[in-house]
């Protein structure tokens, strides 16, 4: 019966290991991501995942017409460059940050409202390392209010 117990009380432990990630990351984006918006308004939300080397993800989010906007792109320090690309839903290529020093911020205003793909990859750590680096990245989004 103990060993059973015993059983038990590692596998809730490892259940649990993934939302404890999601949610430091989601504390990361909060606390040290956000600021990076100013003078933009957050948009209220956020998308924040554990990536590792290699590893990449996208994000569909429309945006409307008129609007000032800025995409910030947070990583952990620890993590190698960020490449970040801003699609429209044909795939065609508004903005690589590649093309920009690896840039981590965009702002833009887009003439017509639409969906657009933020397609995201951590590039692979140019030193021979027995393990690869994982960390949080975060998709930000703030909106600015133009002047009168």
């Amino acid at each position: 019966m103990k060993k059973i117990y015993q059983i038990l009380i590692v596998l809730t432990v490892l259940a649990l290991i993934p939302f404890y990630g999601k949610t430091q990351c989601k504390s990361f984006a909060k606390k040290v991501c956000k600021l990076e918006l100013t003078p933009y308004i957050h948009d209220g939300n956020f998308n924040a995942a554990i990536l590792t080397e290699g590893e990449d993800a996208e994000l569909y989010k429309t945006f409307y017409s008129g609007q000032n906007y800025r995409i910030y792109i947070c990583g952990s320090a620890a993590l190698p460059d960020i490449e970040f690309q801003v699609l429209d839903v044909n795939r065609n290529v508004l903005y690589d940050n590649r093309r920009s020093n690896y840039s981590r911020i965009w702002d833009f205003k887009l003439e017509s409202s639409q969906q657009l793909i933020i397609s995201l990859r951590v590039r692979n750590n140019e030193e021979e390392a027995d393990e690869l680096i994982s960390g949080c990245v975060a998709i930000m989004f703030g909106i600015k209010e133009e002047a009168d």
